[in-house]
């Protein structure tokens, strides 16, 4: 009978193997999602201990990581475990080709075809793709490719398609998730957000040279803490090459009406993410805000951004839906001259729920 001792007498690392447990914790999964790929997948161990217990052999721990890389990249399990097995069974160094993404094209305002490139217009399905991939890397803990998810989103299609396609909608799921289960998943929203956050630090601008303009400066209204929404706006204007101000949560109305007349913005973003934080009368505050001398005396435009503020319309502030309509409104605004009580087209209100995530 053959041995499974090596000439030393040791039992070789390959035969002892690594327990269902241990294997578990380093991948990042449930053991009894390790049972499931097995029973479902084939994805099982070779050996058995006592013909019961999963002892699983380097062989079978390069499959399941092969499957764990698919499946956080938005691979379905059952395709993920395909490729993974007929990976294991190719020469070493060799890879399998790579399967090409399909790729959808949107309509322009004509309802024809556009022929940009897709990188420039992203399709869809791929970022459906890549969203379910976020998703399950956070959910396990899996730091390193939810990094790499969102650095190659953003890289591909840009900063507001990352935000309003895949951040938006993974840290939404993840909040399910929470709220359905009690007390679980708040560790995989606290990693989610601070690598989202991470992400948004690092977006390098577009173009070498800033726009010689006023700085945009955002704020978060006194008490409120959740800045992420308003840090994606900063990091879309970053990435625009527009001048701003990151002042962050909880930003005391003194110190917000002192930035204000310092700085003579081009323009104000108020964020508030619960009702209990919005203040009209701040608002109506900011929208009063002067500098400057007599006679040449300017003021900001002021953008309510956030779901706590409330239904009807502030005069003189602007309420943007997305992360995108309030970009394109802040890089096409020039500050309005003082003239009285009149309220510049920039600074009108529109009277629209505001809601940038």
């Amino acid at each position: 009978m053959k041995s499974d001792r090596t000439a030393g007498g040791a039992p070789p690392t390959a035969v002892a193997g690594v327990t269902t447990g241990a294997l578990a914790r380093r991948l990042g999964v449930s053991p009894t999602t390790l049972r499931s790929w097995d029973r479902r997948y084939g994805v099982g161990p070779a050996t058995r201990a006592d013909g019961t217990h999963r002892r699983w052999a380097p062989e079978d721990i390069a499959v399941l990581e092969e499957m764990c890389r698919l499946t956080s990249s938005g691979v379905a399990p059952a395709e993920a475990a395909r490729s993974a097995k007929a990976a294991a069974t190719l020469p070493p160094g060799a890879r399998p080709p790579a399967t090409a993404r399909p790729h959808a094209t949107r309509p322009n305002a004509a309802g024809q075809a556009a022929a940009r490139p897709t990188s420039a217009d992203p399709a869809p399905a791929d970022i459906r793709r890549a969203r379910r991939g976020l998703i399950r890397a956070a959910i396990r803990l899996d730091s390193p490719t939810v990094e790499q998810q969102l650095s190659a989103t953003i890289a591909r299609h840009g900063l507001v398609v990352a935000w309003e396609e895949l951040m938006v909608p993974a840290l939404h799921a993840v909040g399910r998730r929470w709220e359905s289960s009690g007390d679980r998943y708040v560790e995989v929203e606290h990693l989610l957000s601070w690598h989202i956050s991470t992400a948004l630090r690092r977006v390098a601008p577009r173009t070498a040279a800033p726009v010689p303009a006023p700085p945009v400066l955002l704020a978060c209204v006194p008490g409120e803490q959740h800045s992420l929404a308003l840090e994606s706006l900063a990091a879309a204007l970053y990435e625009c090459g527009r001048p701003l101000r990151m002042f962050g949560p909880a930003v005391p109305v003194p110190a917000l009406t002192a930035a204000v007349r310092r700085i003579g913005p081009s323009a104000v973003v108020l964020w508030s993410q619960a009702r209990s934080t919005a203040s009209v009368p701040l608002a109506q505050h900011v929208v009063g805000a002067r500098w400057g001398v007599q006679g040449a005396r300017g003021r900001p435009a002021v953008l309510l951004a956030g779901p706590g503020w409330p239904g009807q319309a502030v005069k003189g502030t602007r309420r943007p839906l997305l992360l995108s309509e309030a970009l394109t409104v802040l890089t096409e605004l020039a500050p309005p001259a003082d003239d009285g009580d009149t309220a510049t087209p920039a600074a009108a209100a529109t009277g629209r729920a505001p809601d940038l995530r």
